[in-house]
C-alpha cells in the first residue's frame, strides 16, 4: 500500500483513486471510492502492456467476472474494456492475502486449514458452475477477510468450453509453484481438475509453509512437476490432511477428487477435531489480523480522506501483486524466476498456539503502529456484514 504518485490518475470511471494497492505484469491496482463511498479495487492496464492480445484477454476477464458470484468470490462491480486504458473494478476485500499471512504469522493449524479448504472448494464450485476455470489459484490470490476467505484475480480465467483460445499450446500461463502438470506442459484444454490441484498446493502451503515442488528457477520447478516419478513434498503436513491433499496433487487429472469430495473429506477432518464446520470457520476468521490502511499524505488537489480497511500489498520477491495477475512477458514462456521460492527457503512457522488445532485460540498479533480506522457508518456496515457471514454455513 502506498500513496498515489504524481503521474497517477486522480479518478477512473467515476471512482476517486485513494492509493496504490499493488502492481503486476499487466498494470496497476488502486483503491478507488465511488461518490457514495463504495470502496473498490480498480485494476488499470498499463499502456506498455496494451496490444491486441492483451485487450482481448481483458475483455474476456470482464465477461468472465460478470458470470461469477458467491460469498467466496470477489464480486464484479464495473469495467470499461474499450477505454484507452482499460480498467476493471471489483469488490474491495479488507484483509491480507494468504501468503502475506503465513509469512507474517506462521502456518495455519489443522482445523483452520481444513476450514479454509472447504470454503475455497465451495467458492471454486461457483466458478466452475459458471463454465470457468481460475487457472492461477495461489496464496496471493486468496484474501483473508474477517468474514471468510475470498478468491480474487480471474485475469487468467477462461471459458471451459469456448470455441477459440487466447493461449497457444506450449505457452505457460499462471504461477508455476501451484501449477498442475498438464498446465506446466503448456496444455490449454484444462479441466476443473487443474484448479483442484492448485487448491491442494495452496492448502499444503497454508499447513506447512512450503509448496509441492521447489527449485532454483521456474524451469527446474516445472520439470519436477511434469515428472510423474517425482512425488510432491508433503513433509510437515498433518497426518489428517495427507490423504485428501495427496489425492488433490495426483499427477493424473482423472485421479484427483472432485471439489464436492474435497469438501466432504475436509469436513470430516474438522469433525475429527471436535468442531462443527461453523466453529472451524469462526476459528479461521478469528485469526485474521485487523489490518488498517496507514495514513497517507494528502495530495494538494485532494480533500482530506478518512481511509477504510485495507491490507498491505503482498510482497513477492520484490514485486507487490496482491490483486493483479503476474503475466508472462512477450519473451517469456512461463512464470518468471522471481515467482519461484529458492530451494531451502525457510518460511515462518507457527508456535505451539498455532499448531494446536483444538486448544484455546490465541488472538492474531495486532500491528503495533497506529492506524486509521473506519468512519462510523462504514464500520457499522462492516460489522453487520461480518457478523452475518461468520455464522453462515461454511
Amino acid at each position: 500500500m502506498e500513496p498515489l504518485r504524481d503521474d497517477d490518475p486522480s479518478a477512473i470511471g467515476g471512482y476517486t483513486l485513494r492509493c496504490r494497492i499493488g502492481s503486476g505484469g499487466m498494470g496497476q491496482v488502486y483503491l478507488g471510492e465511488s461518490a457514495a463511498g463504495l470502496q473498490v479495487a480498480v485494476k488499470v492496464i498499463k499502456a506498455s502492456a496494451l496490444d491486441e492480445d492483451t485487450r482481448a484477454r481483458f475483455v474476456l476477464e470482464v465477461d468472465s467476472l460478470k458470470t461469477v458470484y458467491g460469498p467466496f468470490v470477489a464480486a464484479f462491480v464495473a469495467a470499461d474494456a474499450s477505454a484507452d486504458q482499460p480498467w476493471l473494478a471489483v469488490e474491495y476485500v479488507p484483509g491480507p492475502d494468504l501468503r502475506t499471512y503465513v509469512t507474517g504469522h506462521g502456518v495455519l493449524p489443522l482445523a483452520e486449514t481444513a476450514s479454509l479448504g472447504a470454503l475455497l472448494a465451495e467458492g471454486l464450485r461457483t466458478v466452475h458452475d459458471a463454465g470457468l476455470l481460475h487457472r492461477d489459484l495461489k496464496p496471493q490470490n486468496i484474501l483473508l477477510a474477517d468474514y471468510g476467505p475470498k478468491l480474487i484475480d480471474f485475469g487468467l480465467a477462461v471459458l471451459a468450453e469456448r470455441r477459440s483460445t487466447l493461449t497457444a499450446t506450449g505457452f505457460v500461463v499462471g504461477s508455476v509453484l501451484c501449477m498442475p502438470p498438464e498446465q506446466a506442459r503448456g496444455e490449454h484444454r484444462l479441466t476443473p481438475a487443474a484448479d483442484v490441484y492448485a487448491l491442494g498446493a495452496v492448502l499444503l502451503y497454508a499447513a506447512t509453509g512450503h509448496y509441492p515442488y521447489t527449485g532454483a528457477g521456474w524451469q527446474a520447478v516445472a520439470l519436477r512437476i511434469e515428472d510423474p516419478a517425482t512425488s510432491p513434498d508433503l513433509s510437515e503436513l498433518p497426518t489428517e490432511l495427507r490423504p485428501v491433499i495427496e489425492a488433490m496433487l495426483a499427477h493424473d487429472p482423472d485421479s484427483r477428487p472432485s471439489l464436492g469430495q474435497v469438501t466432504d473429506q475436509l469436513v470430516q477432518v474438522i469433525r475429527g477435531c471436535g468442531l462443527t464446520p461453523a466453529q472451524a470457520k469462526r476459528r479461521l476468521t478469528d485469526r485474521t489480523p485487523a489490518e488498517f490502511l496507514p495514513e497517507l499524505p494528502a495530495r494538494p488537489d485532494r480533500a482530506p480522506y478518512d481511509p477504510a480497511v485495507a491490507d498491505p500489498a503482498a510482497q513477492e520477491d520484490g514485486e507487490a501483486a496482491p490483486r493483479t495477475e503476474r503475466r508472462p512477458g512477450p519473451d517469456d514462456e512461463a512464470a518468471p524466476d522471481d515467482d519461484v521460492e529458492p530451494t531451502g527457503a525457510q518460511p515462518a512457522t507457527a508456535g505451539p498456539a498455532a499448531t494446536d488445532s483444538v486448544g484455546p485460540l490465541a488472538p492474531a498479533p495486532r500491528p503495533p503502529d497506529s492506524r486509521t480506522r473506519l468512519s462510523a457508518p462504514l464500520r457499522i456496515a462492516e460489522r453487520l456484514r461480518a457478523a452475518y457471514a461468520r455464522d453462515a454455513r461454511f
